[in-house]
């Protein structure tokens, strides 16, 4: 993959180096946000079972919710300079999120794959959040809204499971 490149004079408040770094976990926390819109439609797409039509639904929220998320972290990088790489190719091959089953999903399969999937991405955009805090505090501050969202989803997700 060819490297993003950062102009030396994009944003002169930040050092070359800190927004490189920066750059770089926005695009780590891009893949996922991308990676989870994807892993959500497939669920989506072949959920079965008698809460069908309430999670089917339920999933297409929760990934345009995921996608606005994806949109504000890739502007941001783009604000200080970055390209971010939202291909189908960077995300198979950086993803740390894992794979749903083939085939069709059961309804409660769902409620648990899904809550894996939230806690795994929080729990790493978390920890991207923390590296940020004292170099770029707006960058924190627009993960803490991702988190805080993903949060949200995943208690509305676990309720679902009764």
């Amino acid at each position: 993959m060819a490297h993003q490149t950062i102009s030396e004079d994009h944003h002169p408040t930040l050092r070359h180096n800190d927004r490189e770094a920066i750059g770089a976990e926005l695009q780590a926390v891009l893949v996922t946000l991308i990676d989870l819109s994807l892993l959500g439609k497939q669920a989506h797409w072949n959920i079965v079972g008698p809460n069908f039509r309430s999670l089917h639904l339920f999933l297409d929220e929760l990934v345009d919710a995921w996608r606005l998320a994806s949109d504000e972290v890739a502007e941001r990088a783009v604000a200080l300079g970055y390209q971010p790489d939202g291909q189908v190719r960077t995300v198979a091959a950086r993803t740390i999120l894992s794979p749903l089953p083939e085939g069709q999903l059961l309804d409660q399969d769902v409620i648990a794959a899904v809550t894996r999937l939230l806690t795994d991405a929080i729990g790493d955009i978390r920890n991207r959040m923390d590296k940020l805090e004292d170099v770029d505090t707006v960058t924190a501050d627009l993960l803490h809204g991702v988190v805080q969202g993903l949060e949200e989803n995943l208690w509305m997700i676990r309720v679902q499971a009764g």
